[in-house]
């Protein structure tokens, strides 16, 4: 959301990370699908790209797999990964994404993702 839905802002994943790492959480996770990695096309802009690479060097940044077939991406489904590993580390989930649908997939899920879902916004660069 840092990028005001124009262009997907890496600046706004560090200031998320940044945000937690300064009040004292050190086990962050950030998934992010590896085509992001690719040189960006005008229709799907990103901003700052290092930084993504940069997170990943320090073991705070995943990318999720993708390939191409047929010409097309194909891209796994991220949110099962992200859930998946806040419910077996006993984390939090920083996301705007209510995951509905995982919620009906596991029952364990559902109180969690209910009680462990924590929502966000930005006021330029506030988190």
């Amino acid at each position: 959301s840092h990028g005001n839905k124009e262009v997907f802002s890496c600046r706004g994943i560090l200031l998320a990370v940044q945000w937690f790492w300064d009040r004292g959480h050190k086990d962050i996770t950030v998934f992010v699908p590896s085509w992001r990695k690719e040189q960006p096309r005008p229709d799907v802009l990103i901003t700052d790209q290092y930084i993504l690479r940069d997170l990943e060097k320090k073991k705070i940044l995943v990318f999720t797999p993708s390939r191409r077939i047929g010409g097309k991406r194909v891209v796994c489904y991220d949110d099962r990964f992200i859930v998946k590993l806040a419910h077996e580390s006993d984390g939090i989930v920083v996301s705007n994404d209510t995951y509905r649908d995982l919620q009906n997939e596991r029952p364990e899920w559902k109180k969690f993702i209910e009680e462990r879902l924590l929502m966000y916004s930005f006021v330029n660069d506030k988190y």
